[in-house]
């Protein structure tokens, strides 16, 4: 990790990038404890007070070794999104400290570093009919630029751009072409992004969630069995369903961990094709072997 620190100038924010399970939260910990900052949370999960263990918060004692914000400080009911996000990494932008924003929501980071589009709220008929058509035929009507910028096998962010070209006459791109500037340019930052391979990270995948099991996630799930709502966001991140099932008697254990990695796995798929895009090009690349070669 040293050859790591010492690309990074002390007085830059840093941002980290990178799959589940690489080793994000470590390197921003070693870039604290070296360094200072406070640890910033860019991630969509961890947000909220219910689960600590499931989306692989920091634990209590690693938030003793530094200062972090934006994690675990909403509740299980929150609305919450990539806006709501962005005004609150403002907030501690503007309270003075040095940033190390850590990650692995790629939506997040583009639009603090690109900066993000402000879309009208789809109305709720043409949710319901974007609902009804099936993927192929939601890209299908999209302009050919606004598909080159997408995940197509992302039904999420297709039928969105779908939604916004309906509602408002349109395009998703045209609305990106309007975007205020970034909050935080890239030319500003010591921007990082964790290159870890399928090989490496596939067992450390599953051994992180069999540890989190170990652990209590149970523990975690039952506290939130009452309150359980399947389609709030927080109740989406990989793990709450599965061992929800388990925890209602629709499954046993070992195929709810079983699922649960897999789900993982195929995030993690997206994630790295995310990282891996031409919009990341400018990031510094970091081999996860070097995270822990010293």
């Amino acid at each position: 990790m040293h050859a790591i620190l010492g690309k990074i100038p002390s007085h830059k924010p840093v941002l980290i990038a990178g799959p589940t399970a690489s080793g994000k939260s470590s390197l921003a910990l070693g870039i604290a404890a070296a360094q200072g900052g406070t640890i910033v949370n860019a991630d969509a999960s961890q947000v909220y007070d219910c689960w600590r263990l499931i989306t692989a918060r920091p634990s209590a004692e690693d938030e003793a070794q530094a200062p972090h914000a934006l994690y675990g400080h909403l509740p299980y009911d929150a609305p919450y999104s990539t806006g709501h996000w962005l005004r609150e990494v403002e907030e501690v932008l503007q309270s003075g400290v040095r940033p190390i924003i850590v990650g692995g929501t790629g939506l997040n980071f583009a639009a603090l570093t690109e900066g993000l589009v402000d879309l009208p709220e789809t109305p709720a008929e043409i949710r319901q009919t974007a609902d009804a058509i099936p993927l192929e035929d939601l890209i299908a009507e999209l302009d050919t630029v606004t598909q080159a910028r997408l995940d197509l096998s992302n039904r999420a962010r297709v039928q969105r751009a779908w939604e916004v070209q309906r509602a408002t006459g349109k395009s998703l791109t045209t609305w990106q072409e309007a975007t205020a500037p970034p909050l935080l340019p890239l030319d500003a930052c010591a921007a990082l992004v964790i290159d870890a391979p399928k090989d490496g990270l596939t067992p450390k995948i599953e051994k992180r969630f069999r540890q989190m099991v170990d652990l209590g996630a149970m523990d975690e799930i039952e506290a939130m069995r009452d309150r359980y709502d399947p389609a709030l966001p927080s109740c989406k991140a990989i793990g709450i369903p599965q061992l929800m099932a388990y925890a209602t008697g629709q499954t046993d254990l070992e195929t709810a961990i079983e699922k649960s990695v897999i789900a993982t796995r195929q995030y993690a798929k997206r994630q790295r094709t995310w990282f891996r895009s031409k919009r990341m090009d400018a990031w510094a690349r970091v081999d996860v072997a070097d995270l822990s070669s010293d």
